[in-house]
């Protein structure tokens, strides 16, 4: 099972970074109709991929606490 993350999206593709900070080009229509920048996703056994909920919002966390401590200092 694949895990990666969108990075951005270019024309018909979404541009995804793997775990080992390598890219992939991932077709929109394999991506579920509300995905955004930042989400991660799993790749089913089908080839489709789903959003991992709880490891986006994990990340958006992070993000969040990094950003407010460097606004904070």
């Amino acid at each position: 099972m694949k895990k990666l993350i969108i990075d951005r999206f270019e024309g018909s593709y979404a541009i995804c970074e793997l775990e080992g900070k390598t890219t992939l080009k991932v077709p929109k229509y394999k991506l579920p109709l509300e995905s955004k920048e930042g989400d991660c996703l799993i790749q089913d056994s089908d080839g489709m991929y789903r959003k991992d909920v709880v490891t986006t919002k994990n990340l958006e966390n992070r993000i969040r606490e990094k950003m407010n401590r460097l606004f904070a200092g």
